[in-house]
């Protein structure tokens, strides 16, 4: 009896010394999301049309609350603000926040603006070069902020706020986050459209946002609509609008958290194959490849089986990943600047297009640099082993 009674007191004491431990183990296997409420204080952002009186920077901080108070009820994600009052915070600060928690996921809020007062819809960008004026005026117009603080030259490396593609060199780290992110754009635009009825789709963009060129994780940065247009300017100030807005980014970061499968242990950083459609053309034929199904959404296929530190490389496939788009196109050399050796993988309703297929790093690399030259200044390399792609920070460590 005493026997027992010492037992259970050794298991009594073990419980109180380990729960601490569960409980951190835990909470360091959050997924954490930080949502970074656009402007603040003295920062206004956009005033809209002038009717009303909250401006972009208040619009932005009620989103993002409502989405943080949203993704609080799930246990296993930890939302973190940027702001949570209306407050001025420098870019470099607010990318510092999702750096120092090492995020995996970073959303700046922001609504738009444009001379035409009919312009409307809502858009999401990831980081990369601007393609038209609207998005490189966007782009400025989010990155003048910079001038408003001191020592700008020190965080910012001389970058000039009118000129965002001076900035936009991606490191490697980021090129793979690029396609995350694209991934978690597209997420979001389909909420906007099935949640916000007569919001226009702008769908995923691409500029050059100093914010998002400071983080090392999937990053974007959505306007959820326009300031300057009288009717999305009274949706946006609405309680139920603003509430609509927050459920369609709230229930697209969730659906990319479960996309990546992020609470099994293969799972960290892997962006998986699922449903993917792959077509693949050769330079000997310049006809559109048939499209066929190449992966399973039943299949799991995680890098985690892979031994990177005994690897055959003449397995690894690398490609150049020269965009991603909504649109279809045909895969032959005369719409991609006479590249050749196409492919293309429809994922998440997205088309992400590609040129090379070789073993051959050096060569791969020179496809990228032709790449660039013909205008696709955000291709980059992607890696391949088995079908399944893989970080190529993990090949080339």
């Amino acid at each position: 009896m005493i026997y027992f009674k010492n037992h259970l007191q050794i298991i009594f004491l073990a419980i109180i010394v380990l729960n601490p431990f569960f409980a951190l183990e835990a909470q360091q296997h959050k997924f954490k999301v930080v949502i970074d409420a656009g402007h603040g204080g003295h920062d206004t952002g956009t005033t809209g049309t002038g009717r009303m009186k909250k401006r972009e920077k208040d619009v932005a901080l009620a989103v993002a609350k409502l989405v943080a108070a949203k993704l609080k009820a799930y246990k296993d994600i930890q939302p973190i603000l940027t702001r949570d009052k209306d407050v001025f915070l420098e870019l470099y600060q607010r990318a510092e926040i999702a750096n120092k928690n090492k995020a995996d996921l970073f959303v700046s809020i922001h609504c738009n603006a444009n001379k035409n007062k009919r312009a409307s819809g809502s858009e999401t960008f990831v980081l990369g070069v601007h393609r038209n004026k609207d998005n490189l005026d966007v782009a400025k117009r989010e990155n003048s902020v910079i001038k408003l603080e001191s020592d700008n030259k020190f965080h910012y490396e001389g970058f000039d706020p009118d000129h965002p593609e001076t900035f936009i060199g991606l490191t490697l780290m980021q090129e793979e986050f690029l396609d995350q992110s694209i991934m978690l754009a597209s997420m979001i635009q389909k909420e906007y459209k099935k949640r916000l009825q007569g919001i226009k789709d702008r769908s995923v963009q691409q500029a050059g946002f100093a914010v998002l060129r400071l983080t090392y994780m999937p990053s974007v940065l959505t306007e959820i609509g326009f300031l300057t247009n009288p009717t999305e300017e009274k949706f946006l100030n609405s309680k139920a609008g603003q509430n609509k807005i927050a459920t369609a980014i709230a229930s697209a970061i969730i659906r990319y958290k479960e996309y990546i499968n992020y609470n099994t242990p293969q799972a960290a950083a892997v962006t998986k194959v699922s449903n993917q459609k792959i077509a693949h053309n050769t330079t000997k034929n310049s006809k559109p490849a048939k499209t066929h199904q190449t992966a399973s959404s039943k299949k799991t296929n995680t890098y985690v089986d892979i031994d990177f530190d005994h690897l055959d490389l003449s397995k690894v496939v690398y490609k150049v990943q020269l965009m991603a788009t909504s649109k279809r196109i045909p895969l032959i050399p005369e719409n991609f600047r006479g590249l050749k050796d196409l492919s293309m993988i429809k994922e998440n309703g997205m088309y992400k297009y590609f040129a090379g297929h070789t073993n051959d790093f050096d060569k791969i690399r020179e496809i990228k640099g032709e790449a660039r030259y013909k205008s696709f200044r955000n291709a980059f390399i992607v890696a391949y082993i088995n079908g399944q792609r893989v970080p190529l920070s993990k090949i080339l460590k």
